[in-house]
């Protein structure tokens, strides 16, 4: 499961929680001692950027096969990563270098700092649940992912990390939710394909 976790979140450049009986699309309140982790509503793009996004996102949902996906995907993950800023571009690169050194605190508090100066900056977002997943802090993972598709909503490898969370913390009917979430807009995402199946059985039963 982390392998999976890490291929999904790591490569695709983006958890208080789920209480049960929580909904699927109401974000977690948030913590008291991280004011920082609080959900805005999504910040417009630039508008070429934003052009570009839209274009990129209904060609992956239209995508005929997985290998003119993949290629899609990877044009996404490189259009959403760059913050705009060299300074928190350094900083991401640093925090990259100590989370692979599992210096997870140190990690922690650069991305802390880094998300007061920049809070849309959706790839801090996605290496502070990286960091928590890896630390088995699950409950946290869930809000940072959160967090990710407060701001873009199809954000497939977020909803992907989602779905991998909730499965593993027992939770099969929002695994199921968030894994359909991701594919809505990454059809041929082979992980949550298989994933939604299995929850499926699991969740709604087999069909007669």
């Amino acid at each position: 499961m982390r392998a999976l976790f890490a291929a999904l979140i790591l490569a695709a450049a983006p958890l208080g929680a789920f209480a049960p009986g929580a909904s699927a699309e109401t974000p977690p309140p948030p913590q008291a001692e991280r004011p920082e982790a609080a959900a805005p509503a999504p910040k417009p793009a630039e508008p070429d950027r934003a052009k570009r996004l839209d274009a990129l996102f209904a060609a992956l949902k239209a995508a005929p096969d997985d290998e003119s996906a993949k290629e899609i995907a990877a044009r996404i993950d490189v259009a959403l990563t760059p913050s705009g800023t060299n300074t928190a571009d350094l900083l991401i690169s640093i925090t990259s270098q100590a989370t692979q050194a599992k210096q997870f605190d140190l990690a922690v508090e650069l991305l802390d700092g880094l998300l007061r100066i920049e809070p849309d900056y959706l790839e801090a977002w996605n290496k502070r649940a990286t960091i928590f997943f890896l630390r088995e802090d699950y409950s946290d993972a869930l809000v940072e992912l959160r967090q990710v598709v407060a701001r873009e909503p199809r954000h497939y490898g977020a909803w992907a990390g989602i779905a991998i969370i909730c499965k593993e913390i027992g939770d099969d009917k929002r695994a199921l939710e968030a894994a359909r979430r991701a594919l809505a807009v990454y059809p041929h995402l082979d992980a949550m394909v298989d994933m939604e199946k299995e929850l499926a059985i699991k969740v709604e039963g087999r069909p007669i």
